[in-house]
């Protein structure tokens, strides 16, 4: 049995392998993710924000006391819930009103079944060592009969309190227990899934034998037919007596046959109600098993896991099939079948499990669930409300007495609630803290209730209204006494509210002698946070000769693409504010090229007003003072200009970025960042001192031989020299060392033979780079002489 406590397993996430990606391709996609995720700039921004709460996901993280929660964005009151008793128990599983009206709860552990007066007052009315009490039942005259499990039996417990085995199914489990019209009692039970008929009198025989481990729950549709929800296949079937029971080869086979009325989706089927228009409600637990020898799980209130048939019951090993580390994921479904059969599922949820269903007076269908313990009240196809929490993990039994009014009874811990049929007459709501993540002056607050479905009865003669609206703030997250008090009430939408400026707010609605229908459909609370200066996170200076575009193509033919160094990225002290209503417009991630004469420069800056900024890039040079223009009323966060109208020299940038666009001219903000040094250098080196040599020599008796020597010196005036090559007669270009080999100085020289040459003139070329790859070049001749013997 799985936990109602529905701990599943959490398994460890897979991380993919692969080879490590160059510092090239890792800057180029950390330059992608920056500008596709901090890129997303309003198009037009203002201070004045509002905080909109209208779903059903939003009004949840509040706080109600006497106010439904509706699927489909809407708060009303709710039918008037109250704490009946605190039962002796860890888990109530069943509940049910006698004849008289007096209300009864089972459950354990152990087995105890509680009887309540009519202040709520809990007394014993039966107990044993039973694990618990599954089910109870009444029958006409008001007798109690109770099942216990597992390997429990029904029992039947006299006016006067002496209980007596009533009936022993000799098996495993007793499910559910059903009195039918002729006072026959049906027994729903596992681990072979029958239904056993025991008459008053006490003697029984086998009704329904199905292909299913176990009967979990039983109902009667209008017609009197008997309905049954089972598992693992989770199927509702409506069981009817054979026709001709006298023609049964064994008498001991069952004497009724049974029709799937719908299969669901689910594994278990966890209650059933049946309304006057002859619907039925079923609802479904668990996802089901694809391999059918694996043992079946049933959900139980004790907080424990029973696996049936084989595996552990109770905690107990058993030795038929192997122990399932984890069961199956959970989740869940309420199901309508039409009186022609036709199915529809009404509500689904993967968070919330439903272990009982009923109707209340206006016939609106209630589902108790967990692991949350709320009430749920279905009022369509998706839609829903949350009507009430009672505190305990789970609602497990839901009955209705003559009255109307409706019992709940819970696990974890076993408690009795009453709800209904009259409705709240005053009920409030608290939001959930609201963050403006900066210091905020509070505005008005609005809200739309839909007019009253009924006439409203005037709340005494002081004429107080329906809605009332309160808000208060703080500079705390959590709401406490260093919080400022309830400013209001307002009853009237668009009021300016009263509370001080803070970082915090949080509002409170109260509801008063409304009926069904009435609400809130939406609140807003308008703010305006305190502007702050845009904030430069980083600025990357490029390399030389790379020139950046964004949308728009610079350039023909096919320029070589250069990857960009990437500025940091934004580092916002808190969450970036984004209005509410704002059109976004996405900036596409620059691309470099390389082009000689060009600087570029990128950076980074966000705005925690999410203001739009617009930017000016500013240069000076080293042993200058002022700083000069270059380019102003930029949206974009890069630049690029033609250095070689600039002198040589080392210089400095500034980014200017400015919030004007957002603001009004008094309370504009703007802020600077100076980048780095960087060198422009658009001369190339010069060559000096030239000149090549030739030398002879004998090799004893061979004839003279000539060879050249080169000499020259490589100079730059702003960057070192990068590298130096010549070429011969026109040849290929070959690098040459400096002295020292090492080249990394403004001035290198260099000294080296091109190897023997050919009798004649010949030109010898040589050429420098500086930093900046400026080439400047040279060229010498000299004339090796015939060869004398």
């Amino acid at each position: 049995m799985p936990s109602l406590k529905n701990s599943l397993p959490k398994f460890p996430g897979l991380r993919p392998r692969g080879k490590a990606l160059s510092r090239a391709t890792f800057a180029y996609f950390s330059l992608l993710l920056y500008f596709i995720t901090s890129s997303f700039a309003p198009v037009r921004a203002e201070h004045t924000r509002s905080w909109r709460q209208s779903t059903y996901d939003d009004f949840l993280k509040g706080t109600s006391n006497g106010v439904a929660v509706r699927s489909d964005g809407r708060l009303e009151l709710s039918p008037k819930f109250t704490l009946l008793a605190d039962a002796d128990a860890s888990f109530l599983w069943s509940l049910r009103v006698d004849p008289k009206g007096v209300l009864y709860a089972g459950g354990g552990s152990p087995a105890k079944v509680f009887r309540f007066d009519a202040s709520g007052k809990p007394a014993t009315a039966f107990e044993s060592t039973d694990l618990a009490v599954q089910s109870i039942a009444f029958d006409a005259k008001g007798a109690l009969y109770v099942a216990t499990s597992p390997d429990g039996k029904v029992y039947r417990i006299s006016a006067s309190g002496e209980k007596s085995v009533f009936f022993d199914p000799k098996t495993k489990y007793i499910w559910d227990l059903a009195f039918g019209s002729d006072g026959t009692l049906y027994v729903a039970t596992g681990d072979k899934g029958q239904i056993f008929a025991v008459s008053p009198d006490g003697k029984s025989e086998l009704f329904y034998a199905s292909d299913e481990a176990h009967i979990r729950v039983m109902a009667f549709d209008t017609k009197g037919n008997l309905l049954a929800g089972t598992e693992p296949s989770g199927r509702v079937l409506r069981v009817t007596p054979l026709a001709n029971k006298s023609s049964r080869q064994d008498k001991d086979a069952a004497i009724a046959e049974g029709f799937v009325l719908y299969e669901t989706s689910k594994r278990e089927v966890t209650a059933l109600a049946v309304a006057p228009d002859g619907n039925i409600y079923a609802s479904a637990i668990g996802e089901k098993q694809r391999t059918s020898a694996l043992p079946s799980m049933i959900t139980t209130p004790q907080g424990t896991t029973t696996i049936t048939g084989g595996g552990v019951v109770g905690g107990t090993p058993q030795n038929q099939t192997p122990f399932i580390p984890f069961p199956p994921l959970l989740s869940s479904s309420i199901y309508k079948i039409s009186p022609e059969g036709a199915p529809e599922e009404l509500w689904t949820s993967r968070d919330d499990l439903v272990y009982a269903l009923a109707l209340n007076p206006e016939n609106r269908l209630l589902a108790g669930t967990g692991n949350n313990g709320a009430l749920l009240a279905i009022d369509g196809r998706g839609v829903f409300a949350q009507l009430a929490k009672a505190g305990s993990a789970q609602i497990t039994g839901i009955a209705r007495s003559s009255n109307g009014k409706i019992f709940l009874c819970t696990a974890n811990p076993g408690k009795v609630f009453s709800v209904g049929p009259e409705y709240q007459p005053e009920g409030t709501y608290e939001s959930r803290p609201f963050d403006a993540q900066l210091f905020s002056q509070w505005g008005r607050i609005e809200w739309w209730s839909p007019p009253p479905a009924a006439p409203v009865k005037s709340a005494g003669t002081s004429g107080e209204p329906r809605l009332e609206f309160f808000v208060r703030s703080g500079n705390t997250e959590d709401p406490g006494k260093e919080w400022t008090r309830w400013f209001g009430p307002y009853s009237q939408s668009g009021a300016s509210v009263g509370a001080p400026a803070a970082r915090f707010a949080q509002w409170k609605a109260v509801i008063h002698d409304g009926r069904p229908g009435d609400g809130i459909e939406w609140v807003s609370l308008a703010y305006l946070p305190r502007n702050v200066a845009p904030v430069i996170d980083g600025i990357a200076v490029q390399d030389a000769n790379v020139r950046v575009q964004g949308n728009n193509p610079i350039q023909t033919g096919q320029p070589v693409s250069v990857t960009l160094k990437a500025p940091p990225a934004p580092n916002p002290t808190g969450v970036v504010i984004s209005p509410s209503t704002s059109s976004q417009k996405f900036e596409q991630p620059p691309q470099g090229f390389a082009q000689k004469g060009y600087q570029s420069v990128l950076w980074t800056a966000h705005d925690e007003n999410d203001d739009e900024l617009r930017f000016a890039v500013y240069y000076r040079g080293e042993k200058e003072t002022q700083w000069k223009l270059l380019r102003d009323k930029l949206d974009q966060k890069f630049y690029s200009w033609d250095a070689t109208t600039l002198p040589d020299g080392a210089y400095y940038l500034r980014i200017s970025a400015s919030d004007a666009a957002s603001n009004p001219p008094a309370v504009t903000l703007s802020t600077t960042r100076d980048s780095e040094r960087f060198v422009i250098d658009n001369t190339p080196p010069v060559i000096e001192r030239l000149e090549g040599t030739i030398a002879s020599a004998r090799n004893g008796t061979l004839p003279v031989f000539h060879s050249a020597m080169v000499k020259f010196s490589a100079r730059d005036a702003t960057s070192s020299i990068e590298r130096a090559q010549y070429s011969v007669d026109g040849g290929d270009w070959i690098l040459v060392a400096p002295d020292g080999n090492i080249s990394d100085a403004l001035e290198e020289r260099y000294e080296f033979s091109p190897g023997e040459l050919s009798p004649g003139e010949h030109t010898i070329a040589v050429r420098a780079y500086d930093h900046f790859d400026n080439v400047g070049s040279a060229k010498t001749l000299v004339t090796v002489p015939l060869a004398k013997p």
